[in-house]
């Protein structure tokens, strides 16, 4: 009785997550603060209005949410209060539920990417290109813009001054914008061949790319670069330590 008292919950709320990072990450994290009492599980629903319901069903011992693509926009309608932060980005990835069963938002993924990006940076990496406009790409454009670094949006169908399409890389852009991040799906296990469509033969010893994808933990973008001489880096620090972010939260 005094175990199930205690019962902590936690959940990743996506869609088709099985592959997930943050399930295998807190049941061990559990494990070795030896927190029997705490679980952490898939919310895997196919569309966010299912999620009134998976809370409901587990009302007495849920005390925190993760939120990963593609709801972290659309979370937004069912929350109490939203941190300043994660509202000036556009996108929650962390839901702390109060004692009062309130539900408030945080975007932990700034975080982890500046905290895993930082150490490599250098003196020519002033300008960025960001490849796709999703949740994500909105938190690494916070970071870069507290880094102070420039950037432009890549995506398919731009709009607006800070958008540019795929086609309009060409290697004067290249050779401009020396950091190059990878905010899209593409290149995710099972698709590993997949990758954004951008000029690699560009690429110098002076380019870092870095992709948000985790597995493979070498995207074929990654490799491409690798092989042009540039800095690689992956998602998986990025990850690692938004989620600790995410423990500190509810933790408090």
């Amino acid at each position: 009785m005094e175990k199930e008292k205690n019962k902590a919950l936690f959940a990743l709320v996506g869609k088709n997550i099985s592959y997930s990072f943050s399930r295998g990450y807190f049941t061990n994290k559990f494990q070795e603060l030896n927190l029997e009492n705490h679980e952490y599980i898939n919310f895997d629903i196919q569309d966010i209005k299912e999620l009134p319901k998976k809370m409901k069903e587990n009302k007495k011992v849920l005390k925190g949410l993760n939120v990963t693509i593609p709801y972290k926009l659309e979370v937004f309608n069912y929350l109490d209060k939203i941190d300043k932060k994660a509202l000036k980005i556009g996108a929650v990835n962390t839901i702390k539920i109060t004692k009062k069963g309130k539900l408030k938002g945080f975007n932990t993924d700034v975080y982890g990417f500046k905290k895993s990006l930082q150490p490599l940076l250098k003196k020519h990496h002033k300008k960025a290109l960001v490849l796709g406009t999703g949740g994500a790409s909105k938190a690494v454009a916070f970071a870069l813009d507290k880094l102070g670094i420039q950037y432009k949006f890549v995506s398919r169908n731009p709009e607006g001054k800070k958008q540019i399409s795929y086609q309009q890389l060409t290697q004067e852009t290249i050779n401009n914008h020396h950091l190059i991040i990878n905010c899209t799906p593409l290149g995710t296990h099972p698709n590993i061949n997949a990758c954004p469509d951008i000029p690699y033969k560009n690429l110098t010893d002076k380019h870092l790319l870095y992709d948000l994808i985790y597995n493979p933990s070498e995207t074929t973008f990654l490799r491409k670069g690798k092989e042009k001489g540039a800095s690689i880096k992956n998602g998986l620090e990025m990850l690692e330590q938004q989620a600790e972010k995410a423990w500190r939260i509810w933790s408090k």
